[in-house]
């Protein structure tokens, strides 16, 4: 009797020790910023210090890919699961859904979003989504977002006047939820605001007027601007790196940046020697391939180029693998975790990704493609090497291909085809096709190991 006392009693203290030493985890968001906006990746034409440091003393992912808009890309990484099943309309995350607040929530952390929502729920939606606290832009109403903003903080509208600067606001209300629960496990999500448009000066630009309240017109933008706010977007992650330094948590964060899907259409700019156009609300390259930066003190690998396949669903298995936190099989979410990666334990085992995109959510109109980090294969039969072709102008004709180039293409279109018939079926069918399909890649990964 003795004996097994003293079994609970351990088992016991190494669970206490495992709950203490649970991560607190910060996951960024920038707002319309792709992969070529980091300095780091190869961009030219911007500065990005304080995340070009992280990416140094980090994980840094050269193919990672979101949804080609904001919506798809906020349902997909916040629920774990591809467009075709649960996205509704733009501007909408489905009541129904379950989210990494929920899961994050329900294991003990303190949870909250700051930053940009636009999901629709009203004042109480934030909360029934997970979030114990929120302070956001464009919840109830879609006011000022830069100069003197509106926001909705904690079930209340408040506006501001004297020169305040909406990222600020976001940036700066995080930093006291963190300073607030510094004794507790938090869980911060930060969808950010900028640099999405209207293009116009920051506080940092010569031009910057603070008793300006407007969105600046399309007609007034200019790409210096948008230069700016790429750049004060890097500051506003410095400024939550250095709160955490600050209160002595920065040993215990994960710290991840993203970005919601490619710059701006049409926007210009130099990377690694060439000119990479945005291509926002595309399914290509230009449209979903966006930064990504895993930073956590003592356990990533410092200066890691990562190559491993990497999508937005897999976010939250990933950080909910990192806090000990088990996702509830009956969630269905399709998000593979990378989380040994991340914890410097072998690569991620993702051969491909899936994308669904239709961005009011209508069946039967949507783009659909399966991809590696070379090839694409797109619903309608075309094909790309999108790294010998970024901007998908030659498709290959598929007849000219044998030996592994074949073997990819087959399996791309295996992939797509499993998940295409899924779209339309009940959950309980969606669930069982899924979870095969998970199996058989698992196998299939075992095997080209091997």
């Amino acid at each position: 009797m003795i004996r097994l006392l003293s079994c609970l009693l351990l088992l016991l203290a190494i669970q206490s020790t495992q709950a203490e030493n649970r991560p607190n985890i910060l996951l960024i968001m920038a707002d319309d910023m792709g992969y070529e906006c980091l300095a780091a990746n190869g961009g030219e034409t911007y500065e990005t210090p304080r995340l070009d440091a992280l990416a140094a003393s980090g994980i840094r992912f050269e193919h990672c890919h979101s949804q080609p808009i904001c919506t798809p890309s906020r349902v997909q990484i916040m629920t774990g699961i591809y467009n075709n099943r649960n996205y509704v309309k733009f501007g909408v995350l489905d009541a129904k859904a379950k989210t990494f607040g929920h899961l994050f929530q329900k294991a003990g952390y303190k949870t909250v979003i700051a930053g940009k929502w636009q999901l629709e729920g009203g004042f109480e939606g934030p909360n029934k989504f997970g979030f114990d606290e929120y302070c956001l832009w464009q919840l109830t109403r879609r006011p000022p977002r830069f100069p003197n903003p509106g926001f909705e903080i904690n079930g209340q509208e408040v506006d501001y006047s004297n020169g305040e600067y909406g990222p600020d606001i976001a940036s700066d209300y995080l930093c006291d939820f963190i300073e607030r629960n510094q004794d507790e496990e938090f869980f911060a999500y930060y969808p950010m605001i900028p640099p999405h448009f209207p293009f116009q000066p920051t506080p940092d630009s010569e031009e910057w007027d603070p008793t300006e309240s407007r969105e600046y017109p399309k007609s007034e933008w200019r790409d210096e601007w948008f230069q700016d706010m790429v750049k004060y977007t890097d500051k506003m992650v410095g400024k939550l790196v250095d709160k955490l330094e600050e209160l002595g948590l920065r040993e215990n964060t994960l710290i991840i940046f993203t970005g919601d899907n490619g710059t701006y259409a049409g926007m210009e700019s130099q990377f690694q020697g060439r000119t990479w156009v945005g291509a926002k609300g595309k399914p290509s390259d230009g449209g979903t391939r966006v930064p990504l930066v895993v930073n956590w003190p003592g356990t990533t690998m410092e200066g890691q180029v990562s190559q491993s396949l990497v999508d937005f669903s897999d976010m939250m298995p990933t950080i909910a693998e990192v806090a000990g936190i088990e996702v509830p099989s009956k969630w269905g979410i399709d998000g593979q975790s990378f989380a040994n990666e991340v914890k410097g334990e072998g690569a991620a085992a993702r051969d491909y990704i899936y994308c669904w995109y239709e961005r009011d959510g209508r069946r039967g109109k949507a783009s659909e493609h399966t991809r590696t980090q070379q090839f694409k294969l797109y619903g309608d039969g075309s094909y790309f090497d999108v790294i010998a072709d970024f901007e998908e102008k030659k498709p290959i004709d598929v007849s000219t291909l044998n030996g592994a180039d074949l073997e990819t293409h087959e399996m791309l279109k295996r992939k797509l085809e499993e998940h295409m018939s899924t779209t339309d079926e009940s959950d309980e069918a969606q669930t069982e096709k899924r979870e095969k399909l998970q199996r058989d890649t698992k196998e299939e990964s075992k095997t080209k190991a091997a």
